[in-house]
């Protein structure tokens, strides 16, 4: 199979299958296994219909309306109107990558069979993805429970040939002019269609697969930026040594101890030249680096289980049951999801702290053992990376911001039958704000470590540092000089980390990084 498709079964769904998909626009192909589980639950989805007796989903209408008992002549108008009064999104369009990622993984589901949607209504899903067709999904809409039900909604109208979408070309058209230059026949919802393309924890799950992808490679990059600090600031690399951190056996501190040693293996700077101002120990911002890192790796670990357990689950209500049963659940709450999305964003916010603590104190001339004031070239005429530091200063306030849980705010819904809900869309969108912020953050901090390296005159960084500085000048980073428009530079920087090509610059010489 070629490596670029996604093969979607019942089950087995991997996160790296998320990030392909909607990353890197993986085609989506359906197995022969998935297709005969959905053929097999639109059998039971169908015996239900032609019984008297009102099943949710089948033959009643929804949420606080589901008291109503459906007859068959309004059935797929019930479908159709619930997609569209359900896609009452608002404010800015959600970018590509999350609307591609919530139409992969509500089709995940789907393909389960235990939703009674046809196949031909999935296959019609994976047509869109693969024509790269990304409806218009909006900010605003979802409560997190009953599913991520707005952004959902937008992407179900779109499969039925209404609303807007933007095509391959990145421009917005109407959704069935879409379909037809694709040869996409829109669909007709059926009994359960429109509910269950409705009813899951895709949109957040999407968002915390792909943020955890981000931090993983950003916790990495900060361990590369305190090693460069450290360095900078004529640190000892003794707290890293392995036998310290065996004793507080924490794995996420462990391995950004092991980064930071690695880095900074042959350099001529850390430890031995604090003649003119002696020192026992680091400040924590340096000496404990490994051990705030460490603990936001491990929580990275825990949020992973988290998505992991909810890719492996199949969200719908009601669900088909392999014995034939169409039950209710509460399995669309988003709850699980929703609490390690507020989790990340926490840990994020103090990496972000702990990074611009360490820029300050290269910045000043009382705390950096010998640097020049804002590591400027003639201070007092140069004001060097001053406000560099309150760029990054401003960035930690957000991320201190954003870090209030979403998942602990609850507003009733539904005449009150969807009292209590998880604002795990929101959890994710606050979340991907704070990754932009902590990319920055990082990246002024490498700008401001690396220009206080190289103002090490006579001595001889470690050669990971010397890859670092070569890597980060040829990309276009200016180094130390009289002052310039800083704002590019920054960019520049900004781009390097986001890239993940600091961690690129060091792996040749450190080996793999965890």
């Amino acid at each position: 199979m070629d490596m670029h498709t996604v093969v979607l079964g019942t089950s087995g769904t991997t996160a790296a299958d998320v990030i392909a998909v909607a990353r890197d626009n993986a085609r989506v192909e359906l197995s022969q296994e998935a297709v005969a589980a959905l053929a097999a639950s639109r059998e039971i989805v169908d015996a239900l219909a032609a019984k008297p007796e009102p099943v949710y989903g089948v033959s009643t209408g929804f949420g606080a309306l589901a008291t109503r008992h459906i007859s068959q002549d309004l059935r797929a108008q019930l479908q159709r109107n619930i997609v569209r009064s359900h896609a009452a999104g608002m404010g800015p369009h959600v970018e590509r990558e999350v609307v591609r990622a919530l139409m992969f993984l509500r089709l995940k589901t789907v393909a389960s069979g235990h939703t009674g949607v046809r196949p031909h209504v999935a296959q019609t899903m994976a047509d869109l993805l693969n024509a790269g067709i990304t409806p218009v999904v909006h900010e605003y809409g979802s409560l997190g429970c009953s599913g991520d039900l707005a952004p959902l909604s937008h992407c179900a109208l779109a499969l039925m040939g209404e609303g807007e979408a933007e095509g391959p070309d990145g421009i917005v058209r109407p959704a069935g002019e879409l379909l037809a230059a694709h040869g996409i026949v829109p669909v007709e919802l059926r009994e359960k269609e429109g509910l269950a393309l409705l009813n899951g924890t895709d949109g957040m799950l999407g968002m915390l697969i792909m943020a955890i992808a981000d931090l993983k490679r950003l916790y990495t990059s900060a361990d590369i930026t305190a090693a460069l600090s450290l360095e900078a600031l004529l640190g000892t690399d003794k707290v890293l040594a392995p036998e310290l951190h065996a004793i507080r056996p924490h794995p996420g501190q462990g391995d950004s101890a092991d980064n930071m040693l690695r880095v900074l293996a042959g350099s001529g700077l850390t430890g031995h030249h604090q003649d003119d101002a002696p020192r026992v120990q680091d400040a924590y911002s340096v000496r404990c680096a490994p051990q705030v890192a460490g603990a936001g790796r491990d929580t990275i670990a825990y949020a992973l289980t988290v998505a992991e357990r909810e890719l492996a689950s199949a969200v719908d209500n009601p669900v088909v049951l392999p014995d034939g049963r169409v039950e209710s659940n509460g399995n669309f709450h988003g709850a699980p999801v929703a609490y390690v999305l507020d989790f990340l964003a926490i840990a994020a916010a103090d990496l972000g702290s702990i990074c611009e603590r360490r820029t300050d104190r290269l910045l000043d001339k009382n705390r950096s053992h010998g640097l020049p004031p804002f590591l400027a070239d003639d201070a007092g005429v140069d004001s060097g990376l001053m406000i560099a530091q309150y760029t990054q200063a401003a960035l930690v306030s957000e991320m201190k911001r954003l870090a209030a849980p979403a998942s602990v705010d609850s507003i009733p819904s539904s005449a009150m039958q969807e009292d209590h809900v998880s604002m795990g869309w929101s959890a994710a969108r606050k979340l991907r704000t704070t990754i932009d912020n902590l990319t920055r953050i990082v990246a002024v901090e490498l700008y401001a470590a690396t220009r206080g390296i190289e103002l090490r005159e006579g001595l001889t960084p470690a050669p990971a540092s010397q890859a670092v500085i070569k890597a980060v000048r040829e990309a276009g980073v200016e180094g130390p000089g009289p002052d310039r428009y800083l704002a590019p530079d920054l960019a520049a920087a900004d781009a390097f980390v986001r890239a993940g090509r600091l961690v690129e610059a060091v792996e040749p010489v450190t080996g793999p990084l965890a």
